[in-house]
């Protein structure tokens, strides 16, 4: 069915053709543009040629399933494969042809949407039990003028559960004239019971070079004149998807003057405002908190949603990591968004750019479920600015390592509060004190493991070698030596033994426990209590003194 025509009135009844179109009547280009032959349906060679081979050698299946984002050319397919299955060639003699001729009764009955015996129904309006079994009636009724009864069913996740269980033993034994084509952008909402009956074509999304030449090629067709990056910019707008490349093409064809432009592609496509997001960056990464509060007023009062703003942002950080990386430039941005990412790239550092993703991904989160996106928005990059001064510690590991200041610089270029150098004073003396420290410190999940799982064999302010009494982890001694520089400001070496050692902190308490335990009862005021008071127990010991696993 072209898309001159109406919908057919019913699954055996043609298609009625709607009255001619008046004489200049205007097309978009999508349709007009819809391609008639497998030779015109782009980026999907394999699926033509597996259809090819089995049409050439006479394995035919009898239910496709065709799947795909929108727009890359589902339901022209299976209209097509329709045509495939009953051309009979310019004489009225030839069979099944991934060619079919364009020519004959049925191929030209099938474009003009007129043919008897190909039904389609949207299964989209057509969602209950009650629509598949007219198909069930109808199926076992032969062809009228065709080699082939073809249902093309579109969006054929939309159908019901009733529907689709109602469908399953026609689909998986229907008559030998009867042949389904199914269309869908969710197939994970298809049963797998119908899937198993279904020979699978997955249509790709197409690439942005494909549907670039395609476009080219339809404003030649067109007589416009369209700028190469500006066809570059459109596909990959578009997606992968042919349809929503040609409706960019058309509003851009109209909105345009004589040349369509790069430049007024991206200003239509709404690219054009990220000016805003570059300076709202610039405020970030130099840690101006006013002025990326007052970026966010004004972009606010403009009507720009706080969301699509953190969105802009992450797009920023990713153009600026790719870039960083050595990735090819993105046709979607303009020459001064190049420039910009090439600045940061070379100023922002690896660890720089993962931490402001991390925080802006974060930030999306809070700010969509925010009751006050605003605010959400102001306090997430307020985060960001202090965020984005914190000093990479790669460089502070180093300087602490040769033991100088913290005065480092920071990501936007301008010095840090300089910080004394660690001082011994604060480093802990004993292991139990290493521990102590790092549980104060928040760092409740590594004293444990300490306490509980490993062995003392050698400390120093600075190393720390333990024995594995239990598994730890692959990433402990790395987790752990983080940790310690964080919490004392000096630079920790930790080894793992494989022998010897103390026993742990915990049995170490134990075991002092019980011996206090022991001296207690041993005491003669203890003994003339317990003896006073026969229901009387011991429990603990409460000492204003360390004990021996405090004090190591």
């Amino acid at each position: 069915m072209t898309d001159d025509e109406s919908p057919g009135l019913g699954l055996d009844l043609p298609q009625v053709p709607l009255p001619a179109a008046a004489p200049g009547a205007y097309r978009v280009l999508a349709r007009k543009y819809r391609p008639q032959s497998f030779a015109e349906l782009i980026g999907q060679d394999a699926m033509v040629t597996t259809l090819g081979n089995a049409i050439a050698r006479g394995r035919i299946a009898h239910a496709f399933l065709l799947t795909g984002v929108r727009g890359v050319g589902k339901t022209s397919t299976a209209r097509l494969v329709a045509k495939a299955l009953n051309c009979i060639g310019p004489d009225g003699t030839g069979g099944p042809t991934i060619e079919p001729c364009g020519i004959c009764e049925p191929c030209r009955a099938i474009t003009e949407g007129r043919f008897i015996d190909v039904i389609e129904m949207d299964a989209a309006s057509h969602t209950g039990v009650d629509d598949i079994r007219e198909i069930i009636e109808a199926v076992r009724y032969a062809a009228v003028s065709a080699r082939f009864k073809i249902y093309i069913i579109d969006e054929v996740h939309m159908l019901s559960k009733n529907a689709f269980n109602a469908l399953l033993k026609t689909l998986e034994e229907p008559p030998a004239h009867v042949k389904f084509l199914f269309a869908t952008t969710e197939v994970a909402k298809v049963p797998v019971t119908v899937l198993s009956r279904c020979q699978r074509f997955d249509l790709k999304r197409i690439p942005a070079e494909t549907l670039a030449a395609h476009f080219a090629k339809v404003a030649a067709a067109e007589g416009v004149a369209v700028e190469p990056e500006a066809l570059d910019v459109i596909a990959r707008a578009a997606e992968g998807s042919a349809r929503d490349g040609l409706s960019i093409l058309d509003q851009a064809i109209a909105h345009g003057e004589a040349t369509v432009t790069a430049a007024e592609v991206r200003d239509m496509l709404g690219l054009a405002d990220r000016g805003r997001v570059r300076r709202l960056f610039v405020a970030l990464i130099e840690s101006d908190g006013a002025a990326t509060l007052a970026q966010l007023d004004e972009a606010y009062n403009l009507g720009l949603d706080p969301a699509a703003l953190m969105r802009g942002l992450m797009e920023t950080v990713h153009s600026v990591t790719r870039v960083k990386a050595g990735a090819p430039l993105d046709v979607m941005q303009s020459t001064e968004e190049r420039d910009a990412a090439d600045q940061w790239a070379g100023k922002l550092g690896w660890a720089v750019l993962h931490r402001l993703w991390q925080l802006l991904l974060k930030g999306l989160q809070d700010v969509t479920i925010a009751p006050d996106p605003h605010e959400a928005a102001a306090m997430v990059l307020l985060r960001l600015v202090h965020a984005a001064d914190l000093p990479d510690p790669a460089a502070l590991l180093t300087r602490l390592a040769s033991g100088e200041g913290t005065a480092v610089t920071s990501p936007s270029g301008r010095s840090a509060a300089p910080q004394p150098a660690p001082s011994a004073e604060f480093a802990p003396a004993t292991f139990s004190a290493f521990v102590d420290q790092l549980e104060n410190a928040g760092k409740m999940r590594l004293g444990i493991q300490l306490r509980d799982h490993a062995g003392l064999v050698d400390f120093a302010p600075g190393a720390l070698t333990l024995r594995q009494l239990r598994p730890l982890g692959n990433d402990f001694t790395r987790e752990l030596a983080a940790a310690a520089t964080e919490v004392t400001g000096l630079v920790w070496t930790i080894t793992l033994a494989d022998t010897g050692g103390e026993p742990s902190l915990q049995e170490q308490a134990k075991t002092a426990a019980e011996r206090d335990r022991v001296a207690v009862l041993k005491e003669p005021i203890m003994a003339a209590l317990l003896a006073a008071f026969p229901d009387a127990t011991f429990e603990s010991i409460i000492s204003k003194e360390p004990t021996h696993a405090q004090s190591r």
